[in-house]
């Protein structure tokens, strides 16, 4: 059986000389492993297509205990991200994050969705780096079912003071007058309690539509990636490649 679909390859092995093997995030199928034959021979659209942060179409044979990619066409390469090691250790970050965490041959279109935006709006330069991992953290949690309780305090109800804390093992809020010394939470500016309900609850297209200052931002981002860390309980090396390239 023969099937086509959109996909963004997360990684790519070669298997003996010229043949390969790619992780795929299809919009239809969820996450895929494919063969490519003769990868290294062919030319052109075909090749850029199965290469790693390529987003292609492609044409899936189904067999009956493999998936084979017999075309493929480049739909956006992300070439920028492949010329600043940064910003590719984060996008492959990202991928990695996709590969171990989302299930295979289940349809995972907002998944794809929000790694492609976020992939595109790291290629563009159009946000700070650490606010779209923010953002793709937060976001990726909520859509796996770890969806914080960002609404208010859990103890009082306080919607907003000067200073929450956000609790990420239990996933909830408390307030400064609430917290207690057996609570250690990260504390959130107003700004950074904001941008992380945004993230969490906005729709789509408006989860990255907002900017901090460098304190509440490094607030963010320390609060989703612990949050991130201790729900996947998954040992990430690209995360920790990111870290070492951004130092």
């Amino acid at each position: 059986m023969r099937f086509k679909t959109d996909g963004l390859i997360l990684t790519e092995q070669t298997i003996k000389e010229n043949d390969k093997l790619v992780t795929v995030l299809t919009r239809s199928n969820g996450i895929i492993r494919c063969f490519v034959r003769n990868a290294k021979l062919i030319k052109g659209h075909r090749c850029t297509a199965t290469q790693t942060l390529s987003y292609s179409r492609l044409s899936v044979y189904s067999g009956r205990d493999r998936y084979i990619i017999d075309e493929a066409e480049p739909i956006e390469l992300f070439f920028d991200l492949r010329l600043d090691l940064e910003k590719l250790s984060l996008a492959q970050y990202f991928c990695e994050a996709a590969m171990y965490m989302l299930p295979e041959n289940t349809p995972t279109d907002e998944f794809l969705s929000l790694i492609l935006n976020s992939l595109y709006l790291l290629s563009k330069g159009q946000k700070n780096d650490l606010l779209i991992k923010a953002v793709f953290e937060m976001r990726f949690m909520c859509l796996a079912g770890y969806m914080p309780d960002l609404v208010c305090c859990r103890k009082c109800s306080c919607y907003e003071a000067d200073t929450m804390f956000f609790l990420p093992e239990e996933g909830y809020l408390v307030c400064s007058d609430c917290c207690s010394g057996e609570h250690l939470g990260y504390a959130l500016s107003r700004g950074a309690l904001t941008a992380m309900r945004n993230a969490a609850y906005a729709e789509p297209k408006k989860i990255f539509s907002f900017s901090l200052s460098e304190n509440s931002l490094m607030q963010l981002a320390d609060c989703t990636e612990n949050y991130f860390l201790m729900h996947t309980d998954k040992h990430l090396k690209t995360l920790e490649f990111y870290k070492k390239v951004r130092i």
